[in-house]
């Protein structure tokens, strides 16, 4: 199918259809069905080296040197790249001037280099871009500074990327800013160099990142360092008009211990956090920014637990596709249960039959599949609040060896890569030696209340 397109290179070139030659154009997309243009599944990027500029009290002066490593995954005579707003002003394709590079839709950068890239060739693709950011995922924060965080979609608003959650990479960023801020993103910190009064900070995450889970903040930061037990740097950043609240510091290596005990090692090599204080209160909110979770103002045990349980599932295993929200958000709510079981002896059991109780007539509560909740609403409410009694009814179905073994098997078996809510079901299967097929539509696959044997199951029973 033709794209309508603007052109906005000067060298023009005739677009060839896929098929009509030896070579082609990378997909129209990742074959994401709640986000189809998003992505390019023609090509495997290994890394992106990621370099701005940018002074937080004149947005307009932000300018990016992004360079993307990639392996062709077919013959490319075009392909693209995702990037909201700014004013790109050259593109280059394994060293050379792109033939055309054009804009379609809001986010796709179409680029045609100048000679075919053919399959399991290099790929190295370097933007030059500028102008004052755009979209949702940028938020200014008291005190002057900036954030760019969000979920679905983030990393199309500060670099070039191939925005899919199957689609992930290494990041490593360089970000140069007046001297009076510091910069704060993911991975391991790198030199910090200062010159004519501007200070560049670099920040390296090797394993693959899943671009939602990508971040940088500029703030003045007050920045609080530790190690785990195993000599994991943990990194704390706060940024001005937030609160540093000891307790809750202290408490993230026994958090990450105890997730650690159920879910298997820690992915890795950092941890920590960063809290900002966004001007609107509705600006910002707590997510899994990979290695170290962005919170708003301050954070607690309780969000602290979810977002670290994050750091397993959602960021070391991230979901295939947009449908697979519950690989990510079940698990992570129900980190929060275990953890309160775990540290103030909470009746799950209990728990589990009063919600049951309070929903059983309330068909709203069980009309949202969790597999597939639909494109409009792919983080939708019933992931936290129904996805948790599932696992439950699952834990309570298979046994508590067998169900923590699935966990560990799980992320040993896909960590930094992808895996789908289909795969989890089929491995849970796997492990316990059962057909869990009746469960898991009962609760992944209708929008109906499960019947009573998946519904209470073993203990769970009324």
């Amino acid at each position: 199918m033709w794209r309508k397109i603007t052109i906005v290179s000067t060298a023009v070139c005739c677009l060839a259809a896929a098929g009509a030659g030896t070579a082609s154009a990378g997909s129209a997309g990742a074959g994401d069905p709640y986000f189809p243009q998003d992505g390019d599944g023609g090509y495997t990027v290994s890394r992106y080296d990621v370099g701005v500029s940018l002074d937080p009290a004149t947005p307009e002066s932000f300018a990016g040197d992004t360079t993307v490593f990639a392996e062709a995954k077919q013959d490319l005579d075009r392909f693209d790249l995702d990037l909201e707003g700014f004013t790109v002003s050259s593109v280059l394709v394994n060293g050379s001037p792109a033939k055309a590079v054009a804009r379609s839709g809001a986010h796709k950068l179409v680029i045609t280099p100048a000679q075919t890239v053919h399959k399991g060739s290099p790929l190295t693709v370097r933007v030059r871009y500028s102008g004052a950011p755009t979209g949702r995922s940028w938020h200014r924060l008291k005190g002057g500074g900036v954030n760019v965080t969000g979920e679905p979609h983030s990393a199309t608003a500060w670099f070039p990327v191939n925005d899919h959650p199957s689609k992930k990479a290494a990041l490593h960023l360089e970000a140069t800013v007046p001297s009076a801020w510091s910069v704060v993103g993911n991975g391991l910190p790198g030199p910090v160099t200062s010159r004519d009064g501007k200070t560049t900070y670099r920040w390296n995450e090797d394993r693959p990142i899943a671009s939602y889970a990508t971040t940088m903040a500029v703030d003045k930061f007050t920045v609080r360092t530790s190690k785990l037990g195993d000599g994991t740097p943990v990194i704390h950043a706060y940024g001005q008009n937030t609160s540093i609240l000891p307790d809750s510091e202290n408490l993230v290596p026994d958090i990450l211990g105890f997730l650690s005990s159920k879910f298997g090692p820690y992915p890795f090599s950092s941890a920590g956090s960063i809290v900002v204080a966004p001007e609107r209160s509705d600006g910002s909110v707590a997510l899994e920014t990979q290695t170290r979770p962005t919170y708003a103002g301050a954070f607690y045990d309780v969000s602290a637990v979810h977002e670290l349980a994050h750091q397993w599932f959602g960021d070391s295993v991230s979901f295939s596709d947009w449908r697979d929200g519950c690989i990510a958000e079940c698990f992570a709510q129900y980190a929060g249960q275990l953890w309160d079981e775990h540290r103030d002896g909470a009746d799950l059991d209990k728990n589990y039959r009063e919600s049951v109780a309070e929903h059983k007539n309330d068909a709203a509560f069980w009309s949202v599949h969790l597999y597939d909740p639909g494109k409009e609403h792919p983080l939708d409410a019933a992931l936290y609040d129904r996805g948790p009694l599932m696992l439950h009814a699952l834990r309570r179905t298979v046994g508590d060896d067998i169900f923590f073994a699935t966990l560990k098997a799980w992320q040993a078996k896909y960590r930094y890569g992808n895996a789908s809510w289909l795969d989890f079901e089929k491995l849970a299967a796997q492990q316990s030696g059962k057909d869990l097929r009746g469960f898991f539509q009962a609760w992944a696959h209708s929008s109906v209340i499960p019947p009573d044997p998946y519904l209470h199951p073993g203990p769970l029973k009324a």
